[in-house]
């Protein structure tokens, strides 16, 4: 390999370390996203809350006496 095609390897090479310190400070936390599941389970309580079938912590204190 000649000098000059070595350096161009390297320059991209640099480009390409750049690209990737990007991509692994910018890429979504997988923790953010929600399975199926808990999908599921969100609408079922916003669906709750809709209906009135949710009791907040203090009056369920206040039922179980504590």
């Amino acid at each position: 390999m000649t000098t000059s095609t070595e350096m161009r390897i390297l320059d991209k090479l640099t480009e390409i370390k750049i690209e990737l310190d990007y991509i692994k400070k910018n890429i979504p936390n997988t923790d953010m996203f929600l399975t199926t599941e808990e999908k599921e389970l969100l609408e079922q309580s916003y669906k709750n809350e809709k209906e009135g079938k949710l009791v907040s912590s203090k009056n369920l204190r206040k039922q179980l006496g504590i």
